[in-house]
């Protein structure tokens, strides 16, 4: 199986890449077009800030070839984000596979929260065989100060302030807001359901 992980100007790739090494699962990073089309599975990953990320996928055409894609595609973190329609970070127009959904901002004011979100957070609502041996309530590692909104995609939910999605499906597409590589065995059992997609 060829796993393929996009290579961008938005950091955490060396993390996934050593998650999947614990599985046993070898990846190429890479920005080459023809490397990404003839994987098996691609992971589009991400920390960072969304406008730069996205002007960096324009520049090199990545952003349509990353919609194009027919098969299973996994955005982590920022990268689920950039599948949404648009992000309040900078006022980003976003790559839309997800479409009408906005990525916002935690109000940290109103819910007295501190942003960014850093730990542990559980999730609720899966569905999808992304999830496939996870229990409701498993808890999975997050870094963000945007979330994106809940929506007919949602397959995962979590609370900080408010309810939203944890996790997007549509079609080939998925996404999590959560850092798998990070999130100790329940990370790994999602890793390995997607590469079983």
């Amino acid at each position: 199986m060829k796993v393929v992980i996009i290579k961008y100007n938005a950091g955490n790739i060396q993390s996934v890449l050593f998650a999947l090494e614990r599985i046993g699962v070898g990846a190429t990073v890479s920005d080459d077009p023809d490397q990404i089309i003839s994987a098996d599975k691609v992971i589009f990953p991400g920390v960072g800030e969304a406008s730069t990320a996205m002007q960096y996928l324009s520049e090199r055409n990545l952003n349509k070839l990353i919609c194009s894609l027919q098969q299973p595609v996994l955005g982590i973190c920022l990268g689920m984000q950039l599948m949404c329609d648009h992000s309040e970070e900078n006022n980003t127009s976003c790559l839309g596979i997800f479409e009408n959904v906005k990525v916002k901002k935690f109000d940290w004011a109103e819910n007295n929260l501190k942003i960014p979100q850093i730990g542990w957070n559980n999730i609720t609502g899966l569905k999808t065989a992304l999830f496939n041996g996870i229990d409701s309530n498993s808890y999975c590692y997050y870094v963000h100060s945007y979330y994106a909104e809940l929506s007919k995609y949602t397959i995962a939910t979590t609370e900080y302030g408010e309810i939203y999605s944890a996790a997007l499906n549509k079609n080939n597409f998925f996404g999590v807001q959560f850092h798998p590589e990070k999130s100790a065995t329940t990370g790994e059992t999602i890793l390995k359901n997607f590469l079983a997609i």
